[in-house]
Parts: structure tokens; sequence; C-alpha cells
């Protein structure tokens, strides 16, 4: 039996996150410059997406380019926003065969006006479909999100249209970039590291975490089966205990 046959469809997460990470070592460790490693996630990217949509997944969402990320060498940021051009432009077929609509959260201003163009055009173009909603990270910060959240409440508050006593964690979240897309239930992060990088601190609360060693050029759809097969195997308690999850039991 495959490993895509022992998923129970029936509980999958809705909603999965993705630190893709490796693209440089693994480009170092054949002797090529990091950009080539980039190149080469993108398969990684498309191989995953489409696993994400044969099984049923409504939300996936990639961290894709950090607000970190434009601390390295100029040349490589360069060939980083020349890539995500070309590669939004010529994945914009697959992802209308696949019915995926395009989503992107961070601080998008700081992005060149090209790659704004061609996001904002795949994003109009593919707001039709509706299998799988895939959200890029660009230029994303969890910190810089929080603190954009909190500056339009407290603007509210300063101008009268909301009172401090009335703000909770749903109206706090509906000032966050991810509003109105649930919280991942499973994060995933290749190339051996174990941290979350600055990403969807938030929204990661209750994640489930999941690191594998692969570099982000060799993963595959069979590595993100794995990664929902090994979810699946885990007891989601929310503060709970067992007894009261499986009284019966």
């Amino acid at each position: 039996m495959s490993l895509l046959e022992q998923i129970d469809v029936s509980r999958l997460p809705r909603h999965v996150a993705i630190i893709m990470d490796g693209n440089g070592r693994w480009a170092k460790e054949k002797g090529k410059l990091r950009v080539f490693g980039h190149q080469s996630g993108v398969l990684s990217v498309r191989d995953t997406v489409e696993g994400a949509v044969k099984l049923g997944i409504p939300f996936l969402t990639l961290y894709a380019f950090s607000a970190e990320n434009w601390n390295r060498p100029k040349l490589e940021v360069y060939a980083l926003m020349e890539l995500l051009v070309s590669t939004i432009s010529k994945e914009t077929k697959t992802l209308m065969e696949n019915g995926v609509k395009l989503n992107a959260i961070g601080n998008l201003k700081s992005l060149p006006p090209r790659c704004i163009k061609q996001l904002n055009e795949t994003i109009k173009k593919t707001s039709v479909n509706s299998n799988c909603t895939l959200t890029l990270a660009l230029s994303y910060s969890s910190r810089w999100e929080i603190t954009q959240a909190a500056r339009s409440l407290a603007l509210d508050v300063k101008e009268g249209k909301l009172e401090p006593a009335d703000i909770d964690e749903d109206v706090f979240e509906s000032r966050l970039s991810t509003a109105g897309i649930p919280d991942p239930e499973l994060m995933i992060r290749t190339s051996g590291e174990y941290r979350i990088s600055n990403y969807l601190l938030w929204q990661l609360a209750y994640s489930e975490l999941y690191f594998t060693p692969k570099l982000w050029p060799d993963f595959r759809r069979e590595d993100f089966y794995e990664a929902i097969f090994d979810f699946q195997k885990r007891e989601r308690r929310f503060g709970k205990t067992s007894e009261q999850l499986y009284p019966n039991f």
C-alpha cells in the first residue's frame, strides 16, 4: 500500500504552512551558485502544490522570501526577485489547471514594481479558482505583521472607532494579513533546522511542527504525504487530557 493510500482523507489538516529551507546549501553541495538552488526549488513548489490539491487540502502557505532575506548579497536578492517574476508568470497555467487561487502576504510594497505587477496579475487571474488557496509569504516578517495589526487597532482606538475593552483574539486576528484563513494545523520545515524563523508566530500557536532533513530542492509530494501521515498519528489535545477527548477508551 502506498503512503498516499494510507492517509485518512477525513482527518486532513485544512491548512499546511511550509518553510522552504536549504536551497543555498543544496546548490553549494553541487558546486553551484546559490541561485541554482532557488531555481531547482521551483520544481518542489509545483510538486508539493499538486500533492496538496490531490489530497484536497484547501490552504497551503509557503515562506518564499522573508523580510530578513533583504540582507543577503545584492546579487542573490536581485536573482531571487527576477526568479519570482518569471516563476509566477510561468506557473500561472499550472495554477489554473489545478484550480489553485494565488494569494500573498507580507510587506508587498517593498517588492520591485515588476514583481508586484506580475503578482497582482496572477492573483486576479486565479481568483476564480477554489480547489486550494496558495499563499506566498513575501518580504514577510511575523513581528512586522503583528506590529502592523497593533498599530491598526491603536489608530482605531485613537479615532474613537474602537474601545480597548473590545479588543479580543478575534478582533486582533481580523487585522492580521491572514484574516479569513484558518490557522495552520501543520507546519513543515525542510533542511534539518529546528526553528520557525519569524514565520506566522501568532498563527502557529497550536500547530503541529514537522522537521525533515531534506533540503527543499529534494522535497517532493511523497515527502509532503509523509508529513501528513505523521500529523495524523499525533494526538491534538489543545490543553485537554486524552480522557476528555476519548471518554469511551
